[in-house]
C-alpha cells in the first residue's frame, strides 16, 4: 500500500492542471473564435422562431472538430435565454451517433417521447403507433414551435435510412397547433450526394459548410484555452505549435487538437514532469490514433465490419496487394456465412472510400488495361494493432 499512497500523495504536487474541464470534448465556451460569421448566419436563420415563426430547415455540414455542434448549440442557449419566460419555443438535441439513442427510429421517437416528458416501451410496438404518441405529446405541449436538432445525422441514416429524415419534414402536415424545423448536423461532407433527392430538397432549404481550421486558427483556439486549462509556465516553447501542426494535418480538427494536448499533459503528469514537452505530444499522438482506431472498428456498423473483416482476411492470405473486386467477392461469402443482406458494388465502393477518408485503408486507383479501373487496397492500421482489430470484429459479428 506504501507505493500507492506515494502515488496519490503526490498527484496535487505534480499536477499541471489548473481545469482539466476547458480541454474536454463537452466544454462549451462562451467565445468561440473563428465562427463569429457561421453563428451570426445560424442565428439569422433561427431568429423567426423568437415570434413563434416556424425556422427554415438548417442543413449545417463540415469535417469532424470544425466548431459545428459548438455554434449550434451557443445559438440555441441564446435562443432559449430570450423565451424562457413566454413558452413560445422548444429545442431538443439528439446525437445520432449514440447507439442506444439513434440506431432505429423508433429508438430515435422514444427518446424524443422521454425528452417530452412521456414514455414508450424500449421495443415492441409498431413504428407509426411511437410517431401517433410523439404527435400526440407535440399537439399538448405549450410551444408553438419545436426546433430538433440532429448531431452527425449521418451516422443514423447509415444505421437506419434516410426515410426517418423524409417522416420527419412531413409530420408539419399532421400537426395543427406546434410546428418542427430539424438542424441536421454532419460530419460527413458528402453526406447530402447520397441521400433521395426529396428528403435533400425538404432537409436542406438552407445550407452551410463549417471550413476546416487552419494551422494558425488551431495554435490561438489552444494558446487559450491552455491559458485556463494549465498552471502558469508548465507548458514547453513549441508544444501549441505542434500539436496545432497535427490537427491541421488531419483536417483542421480543434477536437483532436485539444485532446492532443490534454493526453500529453497526463503523459507528463505521470512521468512527474514539471512541463509538457513536444516528446509528450508525440505520445499522445501514438496513443489517440492508437485508440481511435480501435473506437472506429468497434462501433462501426456491421456491414462495416464484414467489409473490414474481409479486406484483413485477404491481405493475410495474398500477402500482397488486393484488389476492390477480391474484397467485394469475399465479403459476399461472408455475409451468406453470417446471414446478412449484400451491399451492391457501388455501396461497396463508397465504404471503402469511407475507411480511405478515415485512415484505415489506402485505396489507389490503377488501370487494368481492357479489363477497366479498379482499386488497390493497403491496410493503413499500424501492424502492432492488426490482431487487437481483428479480435474485435471476430467478437462483434460472432464469427
Amino acid at each position: 500500500m506504501g507505493d500507492l499512497d506515494k502515488i496519490f500523495d503526490s498527484m496535487s504536487d505534480r499536477s499541471l492542471f489548473k481545469n482539466k474541464q476547458i480541454l474536454q470534448t463537452n466544454y462549451s465556451p462562451s467565445n468561440i473564435p473563428h465562427r463569429e460569421k457561421e453563428i451570426e448566419q445560424i442565428a439569422s436563420i433561427l431568429a423567426p422562431s423568437l415570434l413563434g415563426e416556424k425556422p427554415s430547415n438548417l442543413f449545417i455540414y463540415g469535417v469532424t472538430g470544425t466548431g459545428k455542434t459548438l455554434s449550434v448549440q451557443h445559438v440555441t442557449n441564446e435562443l432559449m435565454k430570450r423565451v424562457k419566460d413566454n413558452k413560445i419555443l422548444r429545442i431538443e438535441y439528439i446525437n445520432c451517433k449514440l447507439k442506444k439513442v439513434a440506431d432505429t427510429e423508433y429508438r430515435i421517437l422514444a427518446e424524443l417521447i422521454k425528452k417530452l416528458g412521456g414514455s414508450v416501451p424500449a421495443t415492441g410496438l409498431p413504428t407509426d403507433q411511437v410517431y401517433l404518441r410523439f404527435l400526440e405529446i407535440l399537439e399538448n405541449s405549450p410551444e408553438k414551435l419545436f426546433i430538433l436538432v440532429l448531431d452527425e445525422v449521418d451516422q443514423a441514416v447509415k444505421k437506419i435510412s434516410d426515410n426517418f429524415l423524409y417522416n420527419f419534414t412531413r409530420l408539419n402536415s399532421e400537426l395543427s397547433d406546434i410546428q418542427i424545423s430539424l438542424v441536421g448536423i454532419s460530419n460527413d461532407v458528402r453526406f447530402l450526394e447520397g441521400i433521395d433527392p426529396r428528403v435533400k430538397s425538404s432537409l436542406s432549404e438552407e445550407e452551410l459548410v463549417f471550413p476546416p481550421y487552419n494551422a494558425l486558427q488551431l495554435q490561438e483556439i489552444l494558446r487559450k484555452r491552455a491559458d485556463e486549462a494549465f498552471k502558469s509556465k508548465c507548458v514547453s516553447e513549441g508544444v501549441i505549435a505542434k500539436c496545432a501542426a497535427f490537427a491541421a494535418r488531419e483536417h483542421g480538427d480543434a477536437r483532436r487538437a485539444l485532446d492532443l494536448l490534454r493526453v500529453a499533459a497526463e503523459i507528463a503528469e505521470r512521468e512527474a514532469s514539471s512541463h509538457i514537452k513536444i516528446k509528450h505530444i508525440d505520445n499522445a499522438n501514438n496513443k489517440i490514433e492508437r485508440d481511435k482506431i480501435l473506437a472506429i472498428i468497434e462501433t462501426a456498423p456491421k456491414q462495416f465490419q464484414l467489409m473490414l473483416f474481409s479486406i484483413f482476411k485477404l491481405i493475410k492470405q495474398n500477402k500482397g496487394p488486393i484488389f476492390s473486386g477480391d474484397i467485394y467477392n469475399y465479403y459476399q461469402n461472408l455475409c451468406k456465412k453470417v446471414k446478412v443482406d449484400i451491399l451492391t458494388q457501388r455501396r461497396v465502393s463508397d465504404i471503402l472510400a469511407e475507411f480511405d477518408m478515415l485512415g484505415l485503408i489506402n485505396a489507389t486507383v490503377i488501370s487494368k488495361g481492357r479489363q477497366g479501373r479498379t482499386r488497390e487496397i493497403k491496410l493503413s492500421i499500424p501492424q502492432n494493432l492488426v490482431d487487437k482489430c481483428e479480435e474485435i470484429l471476430i467478437d462483434s459479428l460472432g464469427l
